[in-house]
């Protein structure tokens, strides 16, 4: 038994970042949360949700699992406006999700989550870890956009450095300590990472948000950040890009 309202810009805000790297998920119902973990085909980046009980207006559950095509998701979540809230109810008989938003209710078939993976989460202490708000890295995302298929992402004591070089063409964004959240970087951490998986995620994180950027030399990054007053957690890895001599 699954039932629960919520926010649907809360919703939405899960799903749309979710989708950016898969089609399909599985959702691991709890007594008093949410979650689940996906990784991309080709297994460059992977995330980790977290949804607590608390981020839904109310919430009544227990152990299963759900597999939902997200496409069929949006497109539920089109039909809500910014104020709406979602009832969702899971019918195990039936195999089914039901949506209620106002006098609309649409219902959809699950998808079976045999097949679908369960990643495990890597274990990795990165040295530097920059705290920023979301709005300067897609301010800085929409310059490096067509320069090069790359980008490089660097941290030291003095500052975060965000930037993109083509064969003619670049574009940077330097944010000095002073204009940062958070900084903890005793030297200079540094690491090329694939432009598009980490441009999809950056536009789909709702304005406002604050982000922790964790990175070191060569290694994956890993981006945390929150949804729903704090009770929705994120951690996105990405691999990094490894320039041979």
């Amino acid at each position: 038994m699954f039932k629960a309202e919520i926010k649907s810009d809360v919703l939405k805000g899960i799903v749309y970042i979710v989708s950016t790297l898969v089609d399909e998920v599985k959702f691991s119902i709890r007594p008093d949360s949410v979650g689940l973990k996906a990784i991309d085909p080709a297994h460059v980046a992977m995330i980790e949700v977290n949804v607590s009980s608390k981020a839904f207006v109310s919430y009544s559950a227990d152990e299963s699992e759900i597999g939902l095509d997200l496409d069929k998701v949006k497109s539920v979540l089109k039909l809500a406006g910014p104020s709406d809230n979602i009832i969702m109810e899971h019918d195990p008989d039936q195999g089914r999700l039901t949506f209620r938003i106002g006098n609309i209710t649409r219902s959809m078939s699950l998808v079976d989550t045999g097949s679908m993976s369960d990643p495990k989460v890597p274990a990795i202490d990165l040295s530097a870890e920059v705290q920023v708000g979301i709005d300067q890295l897609q301010r800085g995302i929409r310059a490096a956009e067509s320069i090069s298929d790359h980008i490089s992402l660097a941290a030291d004591p003095e500052g975060f450095e965000l930037s993109c070089k083509g064969d003619t063409d670049s574009a940077t964004l330097r944010i000095p300590a002073s204009d940062l959240m958070g900084l903890k970087s005793e030297g200079r951490a540094f690491s090329l990472y694939p432009l598009d998986y980490f441009s999809n995620i950056v536009k789909v994180i709702p304005a406002g948000t604050a982000i922790a950027i964790q990175l070191d030399n060569d290694y994956p990054v890993k981006l945390l950040f929150n949804l729903a007053e704090g009770e929705a957690s994120f951690v996105y890895f990405l691999a990094p890009r490894i320039e041979s001599d």
